[in-house]
């Protein structure tokens, strides 16, 4: 399946695929600002999220509601089977092109 994505919903995706833990809007965010060096909004994270969850790369469900939440429920994202197979095929073509580039030499 080639779905086209945006540099923000592919970084999304392959965090929401790396994180050892539950994945929801704010530990979502935290990667984020952990592995880009840079932050983004929770709202834009769910803005993504649910985007890719249209488009069958991830699947959410809501998780137990916790007092430390105040009571209230986190809705937590998985990749799917289409997720992980996007991200290979990205992967793949990347590296075809990395593979093309010549090895420069900034020394001389």
């Amino acid at each position: 399946m080639n779905q086209n994505l945006g540099n923000l919903e592919e970084t999304i995706l392959l965090i929401v695929a790396v994180m050892p833990d539950e994945a929801y809007g704010y530990t979502v965010s935290e990667s984020y600002r952990q592995y880009m060096n840079n932050r983004i909004s929770i709202s834009a994270v769910h803005t993504v999220l649910k985007r890719l969850e249209k488009k069958g790369l991830i699947e959410s469900k809501m998780g137990g509601a916790t007092a430390e939440r105040g009571g209230r429920r986190k809705r937590i994202f998985e990749v799917t089977k289409v997720g992980l197979s996007t991200l290979e095929q990205i992967q793949s073509n990347r590296m075809k092109l990395w593979d093309m580039m010549p090895k420069l030499n900034f020394s001389a």
